[in-house]
């Protein structure tokens, strides 16, 4: 049994062939199809964050009104960039959204990845530790909130307040019990998905890796899981985590299926490098009918060593079509597989 989720990037382009012609077309179509993804009987809504992009990028009043307009499915991001964010102003954010869906957030973290600007957290008025990156900032942004969410009073109260504090030192509020332990990292490679399992933070394990051994992604990305397993059991965790791997995948069921996606067929993964020094590897689409797309899932090595499948789907062609891609999942390759 796996719990199956959607990821959308949330891509608005004002050009006649997209559906999301505007960010007001993105975010409520993202709403609605969580309510379809819910009523289809999948698991997640889950949510990239991007900033200086035509995509998602403020995700908590996205979050709460999904969460509002759904009663069971989780909702989620994958992930926040946490160069640019105010780990309180966050806490308090994400503690209202978990509130409001009752309790199903589940919010993936990560250091980040190359944006549409340099350096764009500078503009929202983040800087390095002296002596330290980008990425350092990013990790001590997310223990801070780590921190905060334990729900520990740490504020000096004023004496002469203007309403009643409850007794001791003050905390972030809203707090939701809880949250702390829906915390992911987004990891892009062993040594940060040890360093999550050290900090208690479940895994998510992106289509975007570094290339640490030459070996295809789905063999990486299972490496990176068992290392991350490995070192919680060391920490001496008490709760079982969560591990969550995004792919594209489509099953072939109809002639608008093989339109889109027909020729990725023969998808493999891709070489690149995100910076100058980071060699990395990039996840192939899967394209196929649905019999075969069985057989190609069935030798994924990540996705069976995942509890969490995260389908990434392609938001510019509306919420009907996507609400076809999720349902075409559940129901001709899920149950095969084993899923459902």
């Amino acid at each position: 049994m796996k719990k199956i989720g959607f990821l959308s990037f949330g891509h608005w382009t004002p050009s006649p062939h997209s559906q999301t012609r505007s960010a007001a077309d993105s975010l409520l179509q993202a709403i609605d199809l969580a309510v379809a993804a819910e009523e289809l009987g999948a698991d997640g809504a889950y949510f990239r964050v991007h900033h200086f992009a035509r995509q998602h990028a403020s995700p908590f009043p996205l979050l709460a009104a999904v969460g509002a307009r759904t009663s069971r499915i989780e909702i989620g991001t994958g992930v926040i960039d946490m160069r640019y964010e105010n780990p309180l102003y966050m806490a308090e954010d994400a503690g209202a959204a978990d509130l409001i869906s009752g309790g199903r957030l589940q919010l993936g973290l990560s250091r980040g990845s190359p944006e549409q600007v340099i350096d764009g957290w500078r503009h929202f008025g983040h800087t390095p530790p002296q002596g330290g990156t980008d990425a350092d900032m990013a990790r001590e942004h997310t223990e801070r909130l780590l921190d905060v969410l334990t729900g520990e009073g740490f504020a000096q109260p004023d004496p002469r307040p203007m309403f009643a504090n409850p007794p001791g030192l003050l905390r972030v509020e809203p707090h939701s019990e809880g949250l702390r332990e829906r915390i992911w990292w987004g990891s892009g490679s062993n040594a940060t998905a040890v360093w999550a399992a050290g900090l208690g933070m479940n895994l998510q394990s992106s289509t975007l890796k570094d290339d640490e051994s030459g070996e295809p992604l789905h063999v990486q990305q299972r490496k990176q899981i068992e290392a991350y397993r490995e070192a919680w059991q060391a920490e001496g965790h008490t709760r079982e985590p969560r591990v969550s791997v995004s792919r594209s995948i489509f099953a072939l069921t109809d002639d608008r299926d093989r339109a889109y996606f027909g020729r990725e067929g023969n998808s493999k993964d891709q070489i690149g490098y995100i910076d100058a020094h980071t060699r990395s590897i990039f996840g192939r689409s899967y394209a196929a009918e649905p019999d075969v797309l069985i057989k190609q899932l069935a030798e994924d090595e990540a996705i069976a060593a995942a509890d969490t499948l995260l389908l990434t789907v392609p938001n510019q062609l509306g919420v009907e079509y996507n609400s076809h891609v999720i349902e075409s999942i559940l129901t001709h390759v899920a149950p095969e597989l084993g899923w459902r």
